[in-house]
């Protein structure tokens, strides 16, 4: 079953990818579609199989994979609760997203191609959470790396596809870098990739030095800044987020995927795998915490001020992905898990349902263009609503136990950062609460800002795409309140078991049901202004912010740009390299070596051939000329040098 799970995307992937042109467009969908939702029916089973039960976790050997000297990696996938989590909502969003695509994509003449790259971006992270040793972990990281880089530039003839591909693909690498350094340190210390392994030296590492950059530094230490490197580009985390937003450019279903289910939580996923390693790096963990915080507050000031539909959802990600990371950082695992597993719900129906948005309106994305559509296309505007309030955190909803779980945890960690963390994710909730119903408030309420022709051809998205929202929004409103005593509650051991690790010291799940009473409806309390501040700004009075925009433009500016951090690269790494490229390209390539080298000597050649032809006139008396000055050249040479003398 669990080879199964893993492998019918790959199968769907050969198929589509293969015989794609042979079988057909539709065929291509109903192959890869339908083997996706077998992949996730069987994912459920295994869910409650493993997760709620006394089954212990197991491995399902493949193959030999790498054997070269000390260095024996063995092909297996390992089940356990953390696996069988990651698979429910991987297959489960992944088989709603093909769904949706083929009426999103029910226009486009390269339908087979489209559907064989998101069945193997769901291989790809499916092997990446099934890994029972690092390097396996890194094939499916990678996986994911190339499989988002050809969807994010699925459509090629577009400039900016093409260039949001390449910087996916260019950013993840500077993260990966640091995800390899991590690697090969773990090999050179242990001696071994398998995790089992791994974990099992953990604590002898804490107690271990090793040399990086010249200094002597504490080795799981190291090793784990190194791992987070990798998470903080997968991830989208502060410095090495900017690819995020341009993924956009992908179709609306790749950016569900990307955003929801796979890719942006892989980073989540392996520092919570790793978490034998990160209990004994307090440091590290220190910086995990502060980074996701960071990333978290970053990203919700910019997303308050974005017009696009979809990058506003976009920066929310970030933002959301930043929660996750604080929750891991000051240990509360599992809290991590559980919002990236809610999230993964209600991201891809607000995704989807911006999609549907989309294609109502002739692929216009633009709010400021938008309004008035509640009546125009209600039930999408009932999933968007759902998904805004779970991610806002509305009461009961999924959003409300995870997220409102994280902050409770920042207040109740001992971390040297868990107090930064506890008010900047708690203003966050205030911030995400605005744009949300920003976003719900310019695209649905209000006089229509559209043009005429397209406000009056709006119309609602087939069954097709109206069937995943239906999915989705079920998971939005109720597996937070289904599930949230495994997961955070006071059965977490028994449903975690061995597959999350907690020190002896780490008590953050314990000490989150005894906060005092302010803490527990701080979020909410920020949650109820948040919308009120959209509502103000937005329908009672919706010349405010234009105003404000007016009267603090470098504010505005400051946010509209991203904080310039795309500037700041462009400054500091883009153009140098380019100047660097184009003079070794002119001048080292072009001027010395071809200069001087095979162009150099054959343009003398030329030049010597050019001067000797000239020589051939056709005239007689030029080569009698030639012949006399040549016979004076021999009776001169013959008198100096005597020859012929007795």
């Amino acid at each position: 079953m669990y080879a199964a799970i893993v492998f019918l995307p790959l199968l769907g992937f050969l198929i589509a990818g293969i015989f794609g042109r042979l079988i057909g467009s539709r065929a291509s969908e109903v192959v890869t579609t339908s083997l996706l939702m077998v992949s996730a029916a069987l994912s459920w089973v295994a869910f409650f199989h493993v997760g709620f039960s006394d089954v212990e976790p197991v491995k399902v050997p493949l193959s030999d994979w790498i054997v070269s000297g000390a260095l024996e990696i063995h092909w297996a996938l390992r089940i356990d609760t953390l696996t069988v989590v990651m698979m429910i909502v991987v297959t489960s969003v992944s088989a709603l997203v093909h769904l949706y695509s083929i009426g999103y994509m029910s226009h486009d003449p390269d339908r087979p191609r489209f559907f064989a790259y998101l069945s193997l971006f769901t291989f790809a992270m499916l092997m990446l959470i099934t890994a029972d040793n690092i390097v396996q972990m890194f094939f499916g990281w990678e996986g994911v790396g190339l499989a988002s880089y050809l969807l994010i530039g699925f459509w090629y003839t577009r400039p900016s596809a093409v260039a949001a591909a390449i910087k996916a693909f260019v950013v993840n690498r500077v993260g990966d870098f640091g995800f390899m350094l991590g690697i090969f340190a773990l090999f050179a210390l242990v001696g071994s990739v398998d995790l089992d392994t791994i974990f099992s030296e953990a604590g002898s590492l804490s107690t271990t030095t090793m040399t990086f950059l010249g200094y002597q530094v504490n080795a799981v230490e190291t090793i784990c800044f190194l791992l987070f490197i990798g998470a903080m580009g997968k991830s989208a985390q502060i410095g090495l987020h900017t690819w995020l937003p341009d993924a956009m450019e992908g179709p609306t279903p790749v950016s569900a995927l990307i955003h929801a289910a796979t890719m942006v939580t892989a980073g989540v996923f392996m520092v919570a795998r790793m978490s034998p390693l990160f209990e004994y790096a307090p440091t590290a963990l220190t910086f995990v915490t502060f980074i996701g915080a960071t990333t978290a507050f970053f990203a919700a000031t910019i997303g308050c001020v974005q017009n696009d539909i979809k990058r506003v959802i976009a920066y929310s990600t970030c933002s959301q992905l930043g929660y996750m990371f604080a929750a891991l950082g000051v240990g509360a695992y599992s809290a991590g898990i559980f919002h990236l597993m809610t999230h993964g719900f209600f991201k891809a129906l607000l995704f989807l349902g911006a999609g549907s948005v989309i294609h109502a309106m002739h692929d216009e994305q633009d709010m400021r263009k938008m309004g008035g559509l509640a009546k125009k296309i209600p039930w999408t505007y009932a999933a968007m609503v759902i998904g805004g309030l779970a991610l806002t955190g509305f009461p009961f909803t999924s959003g409300y136990f995870s997220k409102d779980a994280i902050i409770e945890a920042t207040f109740a960690a001992e971390n040297p950062f868990s107090a930064y963390a506890f008010w900047l994710t708690l203003f966050a909730a205030l911030l995400t609460a605005f744009y949300t119903w920003r976003l719900i408030f310019m695209t649905f309420h209000g006089k229509t800002r559209a043009t005429a022709d397209v406000f009056k051809h709006a119309h609602e998205s087939p069954p097709v795409m109206l069937i995943p929202l239906a999915a989705l929004s079920f998971g939005a409103l109720f597996a937070g309140f289904l599930l949230h005593n495994e997961f955070i509650g006071h059965g977490y051991e028994h449903f975690w078991r061995t597959s999350l690790y907690l020190g002896e010291e780490n008590h953050v799940l314990e000490e989150m049901h005894h906060l005092p009473g302010w803490v527990p409806i701080a979020p909410s309390i920020m949650m109820v202004i948040g919308v009120a501040w959209a509502y103000w700004w937005y329908m009672a009075a919706p010349k405010t912010p234009v105003t404000l925009a007016r009267e603090h433009p470098a504010l505005y500016q400051f946010l509209l740009n991203k904080w310039y951090f795309d500037e700041l690269y462009d400054t500091i790494f883009v153009r140098p390299a380019k100047w660097l490229g184009r003079f070794l390209w002119k001048k080292g390539d072009g001027w010395l070596i071809d200069g001087f080298g095979p162009d150099g000597v054959s343009h003398r050649v030329l030049d010597v051939t050019q001067r000797v032809v000239r020589l051939q006139t056709g005239y007689i008396y030029h080569y009698a000329f030639a012949m006399l000055i040549g016979v004076a050249a021999l009776v001169t040479w013959a008198m100096l040098s005597g020859v012929g003398a007795p």
